[in-house]
């Protein structure tokens, strides 16, 4: 159960690392990315596929590029993943007594 949730996590990591060098290097291509992240060539390609179907990049001849959606989301990342982490502490079972009960 939460096998896939870190799966899910480690994902989200590497797809917002590929934002992040797109942000602060664009126009970058795979090769680049995947030489400085150390990510494989196709999970560099998938996170630029899905950050892409979420309008936060888009390709160009020279590389991927951000797009006008960037900056909202960025702007807004902070908030909702701490929302998330509220979440998930709230989710926490404290003690065995809490089971016990």
């Amino acid at each position: 159960m939460i096998d896939r949730l870190e799966k899910e996590v480690d994902m989200l990591e590497r797809h917002l690392q590929v934002l992040k060098m797109v942000i602060e290097n664009e126009p970058i291509g795979i090769v680049k990315m995947s030489n400085e992240t150390g990510y494989p060539h196709h999970k560099v390609r998938y996170s630029l596929r899905v950050l892409e179907e979420e309008n936060l990049i888009e390709p160009s001849s020279q590389g991927a590029i951000t797009t006008d959606r960037t900056e909202e989301f960025v702007n807004d990342l902070d908030g909702k993943l701490d929302g998330t982490i509220d979440t998930l502490e709230g989710m926490k079972i404290d003690s065995i007594a809490e089971i016990q009960s």
